[in-house]
C-alpha cells in the first residue's frame, strides 16, 4: 500500500507503526497475552527488582527509577508466549509516560542471545497513545517473552500501559519506502565542468523528453533520455538523463521527465568545498578520553569518555580478558570505532591510514585551524593532529617489552558486555578489557606507524622516530607470530573483526616500511609477495579486511625506488578500468555492483572511487576524474531510495545512524550524528531485527532503512568516514593540468645533506609570466639555501618562486634553479608531483 510522507517517517522512525484495524485479518488467532487489560491485577506480569507493579485506574503502572544505564536495567515483561514459524502476529498496546520518554518494546527469546523478533521504540507521551505493530515469527518457540525495557534515564519517571494484545493471523506488513520523485539526482549538485547525469524510474521503454529548469522555473536545457532497461541492483526500469553540456552555475535547478520533477540541486565549483572538513570534523566527536567542547562543536559537548572517572571503568588501566595476559595498559584516547564504545586496531588502522594518505596526496590542501579542534593553532595541519589522536592509541596497544608476544598489538579493547542505546561514553559502567594480540592488528600498527614516521618527521622528529621504532618492532613480532588470528567467536561487547588471511596486511606493512626506510628487507618482501603482481582489485572494493590495495596505491603514488614501479602504476590504472567499466554499465553510475550489497557498501563505493581518483593522478586522463564525480552522485541522492547517505547533505539525508550518543531518535536531548557523517548503506544480509522485519526480499539498493536500530544498514564508523574525507578532498581539488615538465635531479649528497637542481620546461603555447612551483619531500628533508629562485618551506612542502630576471618562460624554453638541503634519516627520493602556479605539471 502507498503511505503518506508523514506516515512513512513514522514508519522509519518507530519501526513501522500500522493502523490497528489493518493489522488484523478475518481469521485472526486467539489472544496470546494473559491479563493484558489488567482486570485481574498484575499477574502474570513481572518487573525487575527495582520496580513495584500496581494497577492504577485500570492500567498497569510503575515508577521507573532514575540513574540507570541501559534500557534493560528496568523491565516489565510476560513470559511463555508461543510463536509459530511463518505466522504473522499483530501486537498492540496503549501506554503513557510522565514526563514523555522513548521506550523499548520487544518480543524476544527469553535467554541468551536474547534474539529479538520485534524491536520497537515507541515515543511515549504524557497523554498516552495507542501503538500497533506486525511481525512474522522466523522460528517456532513455546516460550517467547514480551518485554518493555524502560531503563537508561537519569531522572525518575512514571510508566503506565493497558490493552496489551498479541494475536496471530495478521496481514504481513508491506514496507514501501517513500522514494519521492522518480527523477533521481545528486541533491547537493554538480560541478560545472563535470558529468551531470540523473536516473529516471519509469515504465516507459522509449526515450522520454526532459527539461532542466532554473530556480525561476525557466527551461534552460532539454533533451531525450536513454533507456537502460531493468537495473538488477534496484529491480527498477530506468532511463539515464544526461545534461552534462549545461555548465552555468546556479542554485535551485530541477529536472523534469515523465511527469515528475526532481528534488532541487545546485551547479557550482564550490558544491563540495565544505565536505572534506565536515567529514574530518566527525572524528573529534568520536574521540575517547577527552572532553568534547561545546565551543568547538555546539550541541555535541560531553564529558571525557572512559577517562577513569566513576561510574566509568575507564581506559587508563585496562586488564586483559581472563587468561590472556598478566598486565594492564593505559589505552586512553583514540576514536570510538562506530556507534558503540569499542576501539579496534584493524578498523583504526585503515581509518588513520586514509586520513594520512589524503594529506600525503596533497599536503597543501590541509591547513592548521581547518577543523576547529583543540590542537588548532599549533603549527601543524589539523588533519595530522586528528590522525595523531588515533595513532597514539594504536601505539598504546602494543604488547610491552619483557612480556609474552612483546611487539605484537592487542586486537581490540571494549566493554565486557554489550550496552544499550542511548549511552553516553562517560556513563558506561562496564569493565573494559584488552583482547588477545593478533597478527592482523600488529601489521596494521606496523603499516600506519611506518607511514606516520615519514609524515610527522617535518613537525615532530621525536614522534616520528617513536613510530618508526614501533613499526620495526611490530614487523619483527608479526614475522615471529604470522598466524595469530582474532577469534571469530569473540564478539560479546564488541565486534570480533576476525581475519583468517593476513598475507595482505604483511604486504601493506612491508610496502609502508620500504617507502619510509628504503631498506632491502622490506623491498624483497614486497617483490616476493603474491599480492604485488596479483589482481587485487576486487569488485567489492578494499576495506579493513582487504588491505593489499593500500600498499599497492602507496607504492604507485609515493616516491620510492622499487624496480618494477612502472608496472605497479600501470596496475592501478588497470584496476581503475575495471571499476570504470562497472560504472559505465550501471544505470545509477555505480562503480560497485555485486549481486548482493555488503555491510558498509557505501564505503566500498568510495574505496573504488579512490582507485579511480588515483588513476587520474597517475595519468591525468579526464575519464577517471569524471568517474569519481559521477560516483559521488549515488551517495548524495542519485540512487533507488532517492536520498543522501551523508548527514546534512541534500534535502533528504540520513540522520538516524546507529549510535549510543548521537541518539536523538531515542532521546530528544541528544543530537543526531554531525553533519558530514556517512551511513553504512544498503546491506543485503539485513542482520538486525528491524531490517529483517521490514526488508525481507529487498533488492540490493533497497536494503536500507534510516533508523537507529538498523545497525546492519545504518551504522556509522571511522573507517567509512575516512574514504569520504579522501574522496571529497579529491573532488575539491580545483587544480588542472599545466603545460609544463619538471626535471628534479640530485647533483650531490653527503652525510646529512644534498644538492638538487630543478628545471621547469614550458611545453605549452603561451608564455608563463611569473611562476611559483610547489612540491613535497618524502619526510623530514629541509631546504637550506637556494639560487635562481626564492624558496620557502612549510612542513614537507616547498615553494619556489621566480626572481624578476627569470620570471618569463617562453614556449619550448626552460628555467633552472637549485638548492642545498638537509637530509633526514631514510631515503631521499626525487619528488614526483609538481604544481606550477597552482596547476599540476603533466
Amino acid at each position: 500500500m502507498t503511505r503518506s510522507r508523514a506516515a512513512l517517517l513514522a514508519l522509519i522512525t518507530m519501526v513501522a507503526l500500522s493502523p490497528a484495524p489493518a493489522a488484523q485479518a478475518a481469521d485472526e488467532g486467539p489472544e496470546q497475552i494473559v491479563n493484558g487489560t489488567f482486570d485481574a491485577g498484575t499477574a502474570p506480569w513481572w518487573g525487575t527488582a527495582n520496580l513495584t507493579l500496581a494497577v492504577d485506574d485500570g492500567r498497569l503502572c510503575a515508577d521507573i527509577p532514575g540513574g540507570t544505564t541501559n534500557p534493560w536495567d528496568v523491565i516489565i515483561g510476560q513470559d511463555n508466549l508461543p510463536l509459530v514459524a511463518g505466522e504473522t502476529y499483530a501486537y498492540g498496546f496503549s501506554a503513557s509516560a510522565t514526563p514523555g520518554k522513548v521506550g523499548r518494546a520487544l518480543i524476544q527469546l527469553p535467554v541468551d542471545p536474547w534474539t529479538q523478533y520485534l524491536a520497537a521504540n515507541p515515543e511515549l507521551s504524557v497523554s498516552g497513545n495507542d501503538y500497533s505493530y506486525t511481525f512474522t515469527a522466523p522460528v517456532s518457540l513455546p516460550n517467547a517473552q514480551v518485554a518493555f525495557q524502560l531503563g537508561g534515564s537519569a531522572e525518575p519517571w512514571r510508566f503506565c500501559m493497558d490493552d496489551v494484545s498479541l494475536k496471530g493471523g495478521a496481514e504481513p506488513e508491506v514496507y514501501e519506502p517513500d522514494t519521492g520523485p522518480r527523477v533521481r539526482v545528486n541533491m547537493v549538485g554538480y560541478l560545472p565542468s563535470g558529468p551531470k547525469k540523473a536516473t529516471v524510474v519509469t515504465e516507459a521503454t522509449q526515450p522520454l523528453e526532459w527539461e532542466l529548469k532554473n530556480d525561476g522555473k525557466e527551461t534552460v536545457a532539454g533533451g531525450r533520455t536513454a533507456p537502460k532497461g531493468v537495473d538488477t541492483s534496484s529491480g527498477q526500469n530506468v532511463h539515464t538523463l544526461d545534461f552534462g553540456s549545461y555548465r552555468k552555475p546556479g542554485k535551485g535547478y530541477t529536472l523534469t521527465a515523465d511527469g515528475e520533477t526532481s528534488r532541487p540541486f545546485d551547479i557550482g565549483a564550490d558544491i563540495y568545498d565544505a565536505l572534506p572538513a565536515d567529514a574530518l570534523k566527525f572524528y573529534y566527536t568520536q574521540r575517547s578520553g577527552i572532553e568534547i567542547l561545546d565551543s568547538l562543536r555546539p550541541g555535541y559537548a560531553r564529558p571525557a569518555g572512559h577517562a577513569g572517572v566513576a561510574p566509568n571503568q575507564g581506559d587508563v588501566n585496562v586488564p586483559c580478558q581472563p587468561g590472556v595476559c598478566d598486565y594492564s595498559l593505559n589505552v586512553k584516547g583514540g576514536w570510538y570505532d562506530a556507534g558503540d564504545h569499542g576501539k579496534y586496531v584493524v578498523n583504526g588502522g585503515i581509518s588513520v591510514y586514509q586520513l594520512m594518505a589524503a594529506y600525503e596526496r596533497d599536503r597543501a590542501a590541509f591547513k592548521d585551524g581547518q577543523l576547529a579542534i583543540p590542537e588548532s593553532g599549533n603549527g601543524r595541519p589539523d588533519i595530522l593532529d586528528e590522525a595523531r589522536w588515533e595513532q597514539e592509541f594504536l601505539l598504546s596497544m602494543q604488547v610491552p617489552d619483557g612480556k609474552p608476544l612483546a611487539g605484537m598489538a592487542h586486537h581490540k579493547i571494549h566493554d565486557q558486555n554489550w550496552t544499550g542505546l542511548p549511552l553516553l561514553p562517560h556513563l558506561d559502567p562496564q569493565l573494559r578489557e584488552l583482547h588477545p594480540a593478533s597478527t592482523a592488528a600488529t601489521l596494521n600498527l606496523a603499516a600506519t606507524a611506518a607511514q606516520a614516521a615519514r609524515l610527522y618527521a617535518p613537525y615532530d622528529a621525536e614522534f616520528a622516530a617513536r613510530n618508526l621504532k614501533a613499526a620495526r618492532k611490530a614487523w619483527t613480532a608479526a614475522k615471529a607470530n604470522p598466524a595469530k588470528y582474532a577469534d571469530p567467536s569473540d564478539g560479546i561487547g564488541g565486534g570480533s573483526y576476525s581475519d583468517g588471511d593476513v598475507s595482505d596486511e604483511f604486504y601493506w606493512a612491508a610496502a609502508e616500511l620500504y617507502i619510509t626506510t628504503g631498506e632491502q628487507e622490506f623491498k624483497d618482501f614486497v617483490l616476493a609477495s603474491p599480492h604485488h603482481t596479483g589482481d587485487i582489485w576486487r569488485d567489492r572494493g578494499f576495506d579493513w579486511g582487504n588491505t593489499a590495495q593500500l600498499g599497492r596505491l602507496d607504492l604507485a603514488t609515493v616516491p620510492n625506488g622499487l624496480p618494477d614501479r612502472a608496472r605497479v602504476r600501470q596496475s592501478v590504472t588497470e584496476g581503475a578500468e575495471k571499476y570504470l567499466a562497472i560504472q559505465r554499465a550501471h544505470p545509477y553510475g555505480l562503480p560497485y555492483n555485486p549481486p548482493d550489497f555488503d555491510w558498509g557498501s557505501n564505503n566500498l563505493v568510495l574505496n573504488n572511487l579512490v582507485v579511480l581518483a588515483t588513476a587520474y593522478d597517475l595519468t591525468g586522463q579526464e575519464k577517471y576524474r569524471a568517474a569519481v564525480r559521477e560516483g559521488m552522485d549515488y551517495l548524495l541522492g542519485r540512487n533507488a531510495l532517492n536520498q543522501s547517505y551523508v548527514t546534512g547533505y541534500g534535502e533528504v539525508a540520513s540522520k538516524n545512524q546507529h549510535s549510543r550518543w548521537y541518539s536523538h531518535q531515542l532521546d530528544p536531548a541528544l543530537p543526531s550524528p554531525p553533519r558530514g557523517t556517512l551511513a553504512g548503506g544498503p546491506n543485503s544480509a539485513i542482520q538486525d531485527p528491524l531490517a529483517q522485519r521490514l526488508l525481507q526480499g529487498c533488492k540490493p539498493q533497497f536494503c536500507y532503512i534510516d533508523d537507529i536500530e538498523s545497525w546492519a544498514t545504518n551504522e556509522l564508523t571511522i573507517n567509512w568516514n575516512s574514504p569520504l574525507a579522501w574522496v571529497s578532498a579529491f573532488l575539491t581539488d580545483k587544480s588542472g593540468r599545466s603545460d609544463c615538465r619538471v626535471r628534479y635531479s640530485a647533483h650531490g649528497a653527503w652525510p646529512g645533506g644534498f644538492t638538487s637542481q630543478v628545471v621547469i620546461e614550458n611545453t605549452g603555447k603561451e608564455t608563463v609570466d611569473g611562476w611559483s612551483l610547489r612540491w613535497s619531500f618524502l619526510g623530514g628533508q629541509r631546504v637550506r639555501d637556494g639560487w635562481g629562485a626564492t624558496l620557502t618551506q612549510s612542513g614537507a612542502t616547498v615553494t619556489a618562486k621566480s626572481l624578476g630576471w627569470n620570471g618569463k618562460i617562453r614556449p619550448g624554453r626552460s628555467v633552472t634553479f637549485g638548492f642545498n638541503g638537509a637530509n633526514a634519516s631514510g631515503p631521499n627520493p626525487a619528488p614526483e608531483v609538481f604544481h606550477l602556479n597552482g596547476d599540476r605539471c603533466k
